[in-house]
């Protein structure tokens, strides 16, 4: 059945409804500001500790939701001896977009990166993490200063540690552009690197771990993921115990996880008829509509998949302000005509969208255990 707009909306208040971010209040793309400009002047909603100091470390952990974290406090000593709250990320729950809100300070509608695949003017598909198309490496057609022109971390130049392989890649240039790069090649030497940073005098670092959202992609959410989330902890419990007086180390992460596993679906082939292409992830599907299809393809999609997905037209999605107050041009032009956005413990498949390994774990949608992520402070 097809649901009136006004119907749709009335829907979405109801509990069952999206976990949509706060782009005014306690959210990941309102982190950076304060801790670049004045720490003691962080918001209400921050934890305690970033009062009377000089030097702040924020580390970025990719794929350590709220929810996992809290689920495992039993096996932690590090994150469980910060001072935590528990804020949103951004629409849709990804890196790519997640990331550049965080250094940005912007709302997804307003950076551009818009999602992991992104539709873009030539009518191809923007694999951002790669920046690639079909056509292969795209830094040169599509410049990655271009594709995301605002600055990172309100103009400042700070250092960033982050894994070596990470340098100049098309996604770095897009959301970390114009930064200070300090690789890092072992997790080992990470602790190392940002101290060093430390040492000479750095008022602001910036570091980035990626081993619990790859773990979790390949493994779930079982042993393998409790095995990675206690070694980062003590990660953190090292780094913590080793800051200098009047530092601060600040933690929170770009989105959670879901365990999917096998549960991975093909959109109906009546669906797929009014299909022209698809973009986006597999938990926050884009579908591009044929051309004059766009109230039949919403029609199917809701008739087929409102039992595992929320299902909403691109109009829908920008007045409820899923992407923040406001979608600028270039932006609005990358999104489909009708999202799947899984509320279920589903993927939608795309033949186009593939790795190198089945994804077991995932995120882009907009439950709780993706949008919930912690915010996490010790100070030295």
């Amino acid at each position: 059945m097809c649901l009136a707009p006004t119907l749709w909306i009335a829907l979405l208040s109801m509990s069952d409804a999206p976990s949509l971010p706060d782009y005014e209040g306690p959210c990941t793309v309102n982190v950076v500001r304060p801790l670049v400009e004045d720490p003691a002047e962080a918001p209400s909603w921050f934890p305690v500790g970033l009062e009377g100091v000089d030097q702040v470390v924020l580390l970025v952990l990719d794929g350590l939701g709220w929810h996992q974290m809290q689920e495992r406090l039993s096996l932690l000593r590090g994150f469980s001896a910060m001072d935590a709250s528990c804020i949103r990320t951004v629409a849709p729950t990804t890196t790519a977009t997640a990331l550049t809100s965080i250094t940005t300070g912007l709302p997804p509608g307003e950076h551009g990166i818009i999602g992991y695949r992104m539709h873009t003017e030539s009518n191809d598909i923007l694999n951002v993490l790669r920046w690639c198309t079909s056509k292969g490496d795209a830094r040169e057609t599509m410049r990655p200063e271009s594709i995301q022109p605002n600055l990172a971390f309100e103009g400042h130049r700070p250092p960033m540690v982050v894994r070596a392989e990470f340098k100049d890649s098309g996604f770095t240039r897009a959301h970390l552009g114009g930064c200070r790069m300090v690789p890092y090649r072992m997790p080992s030497t990470l602790n190392a690197e940002i101290l060093r940073q430390l040492g000479n005098g750095e008022p602001f670092v910036y570091a980035y771990y990626d081993g619990i959202d790859k773990v979790a992609h390949e493994y779930g959410l079982g042993n393998f993921y409790d095995s990675e989330v206690v070694f980062v902890d003590r990660i953190v419990e090292y780094l913590a115990d080793a800051l200098p007086p009047r530092s601060a180390l600040v933690v929170t992460a770009d989105h959670g996880q879901v365990h999917v596993g096998e549960n991975v679906l093909s959109p109906h082939p009546e669906v797929l008829s009014h299909v022209a292409s698809q973009s986006g992830e597999a938990r926050f599907r884009w579908l591009h509509a044929r051309e004059g299809c766009e109230v039949a393809l919403l029609e199917a999609a809701r008739r087929h998949h409102e039992d595992v997905a929320w299902v909403v037209s691109r109009d829908e999605v920008v007045d409820g302000g899923w992407f923040g107050p406001k979608v600028l041009p270039a932006a609005l032009q990358r999104l489909g005509d009708v999202a799947l956005v899984t509320h279920a413990d589903v993927a939608f498949e795309d033949a186009a969208d593939t790795g190198p390994f089945v994804l077991v774990g995932r995120h882009g949608s907009m439950t709780p255990a993706e949008v919930d992520v912690p915010l996490l402070v010790a100070k030295g």
